[in-house]
């Protein structure tokens, strides 16, 4: 009975979850559709890039679409709180910003775990090519045997040669759309020992030796800087910590902040500084490698 039971319970859930993916699919669908017209825009153009970095399978079209949904979306949510059309226009306009962070957090993660496995990505590639394999081998080998995002890079890379596309191109490609200066290098280097030969496995295990080292020294950069980057975390929270804190001693004062034109103008002013401080000592402590 027990069993029975459960079964009854589970499939009401499997028929909701099935629901949501439609209409996912759909609204996802609408989108596509919506967006055709922009697609030709270079500017559109320019956020795919963006946009496969991050590892999102979005068009550049498609990603202007949503934001102005979402954007559509909460503003009115806040105006209908808030009754107040520059809270709403506000929260409007803050969630491309917000958006377009995420991605900017995204592009660098994928970056840096792309760099982290680089190194081991040329150890196998040399290693292969010891062994008697072509560099187009070892572009399936590593597809199949390494984990996102360098195994889903070089399977693009993978499917454009067998699609008939020149390995030369599909490497220049690839290097474009990863946007990694290291990998610019191992492109670089595997262009020029086709041109005019070479052992490219010994070439490659200088270059992995190369970047394991700048890792090392970005780890070490990240320690000494560590101090300043925390800073920057605590000058961008405090305001809020101190305002939460000065709300529950005593909300109508702080209420005021929102009622009074005077008022408003402090915190849209007091907001752009933070912004601003927390960008600029972000820029002192992120030091290129």
């Amino acid at each position: 009975m027990k069993y029975r039971m459960r079964r009854h319970n589970v499939k009401p859930i499997i028929k909701k979850d099935k629901d949501f993916e439609g209409l996912v699919v759909r609204a996802y669908k609408v989108i596509q559709k919506i967006s055709k017209p922009l697609t030709e825009i270079n500017f559109a153009k320019s956020l795919e890039y963006k946009l496969n970095r991050a590892g999102l399978p979005l068009l550049g079209g498609e990603y202007v679409i949503i934001n102005l949904i979402v954007s559509g979306i909460v503003g009115f949510v806040i105006w209908l709180v808030t009754m107040n059309p520059i809270f709403a226009g506000g929260g409007a306009a803050l969630v491309p910003v917000a958006l377009w962070a995420g991605i900017l957090y995204m592009i660098s993660k994928r970056l840096t775990d792309f760099t982290e496995q680089l190194g081991d990505c040329l150890i196998t590639i040399s290693n292969a090519l010891r062994a008697g394999y072509s560099f187009q081998q070892t572009i399936e080998v590593i597809s199949k045997e390494m984990e996102p995002p360098i195994g889903e890079e070089f399977s693009k890379m993978n499917h454009d040669v067998i699609m008939g596309v020149p390995l030369e191109e599909a490497l220049d490609t690839a290097n474009k759309r990863i946007g990694s200066s290291d990998f610019e290098l191992v492109v670089t280097a595997v262009l020029i020992q086709r041109e005019v030969g070479g052992n490219l496995a010994q070439v490659l295990d200088s270059i992995s030796y190369t970047i394991m080292e700048r890792i090392r020294m970005r780890r070490e950069i990240l320690s000494l800087t560590a101090q300043g980057r925390l800073s920057a975390l605590v000058m961008l929270a405090l305001p809020f910590i101190t305002f939460a804190v000065m709300y529950a001693l005593n909300s109508e004062q702080v209420m005021q902040l929102f009622s009074e034109p005077m008022g408003q103008k402090l915190m849209i002013g007091a907001l752009i500084m933070e912004i601003i401080g927390y960008f600029i000592t972000m820029r002192i402590v992120n030091i290129d490698v």
